[in-house]
């Protein structure tokens, strides 16, 4: 095994010094594994608490309403642009004043109602892009044991192999 080896004997001594060394490092420096390990499990735990609250939703008929509502103003905003073109050929006079009175409009009240739109539609994008289907959440499902034999990693193959003689 290499002048260690030689010093202390057989590669069980050398594993137990170095579990032990290892040991005695996790009592002055937390194991960030183990930190993110326990990090990811009450991440989970967390979600499946919320997850177990929303399971069974009662709507009841006002929810029915309020969510009808959070689906309408995209349709509004596109049929409503369309209704413009359309008024704009039935009674171009009519409109014509119309975009004047818009015309009045100060231009802080136009980057206020710029803002609104884009947060809403935003927020929705983003809502959407988290909840989609087969998204990584950046949490493993399950936690990984850390302690068990990785078998992707052939350089501790290779090690395992050696100690194994």
């Amino acid at each position: 095994m290499g002048v260690i080896g030689q010093i202390l004997g057989s590669p069980s001594a050398v594993s137990a010094i170095g579990d032990t060394v290892k040991g005695v490092a996790e009592v002055f420096t937390p194991s960030a594994t183990k930190r993110m390990e326990l990090s990811a499990k009450a991440q989970m735990a967390a979600l499946d608490e919320f997850g177990a609250e929303f399971a069974n939703p009662s709507l009841s008929g006002f929810d029915r309403l309020i969510n009808g509502l959070n689906r309408l103003p995209r349709p509004l905003l596109a049929f409503g642009t369309i209704g413009l073109f359309i008024y704009a050929m039935i009674d171009p006079q009519a409109f014509a004043g119309r975009m004047v009175g818009l015309n009045a409009v100060p231009e802080p009240l136009w980057w206020l109602l710029g803002a609104v739109v884009a947060f809403y539609f935003g927020a929705r994008e983003t809502f959407y892009f988290r909840n989609r289907p087969g998204t990584a959440t950046g949490f493993p499902s399950q936690p990984t044991d850390s302690t068990g034999p990785q078998d992707d990693n052939p350089a501790l193959t290779d090690w395992r192999a050696g100690q194994a003689q």
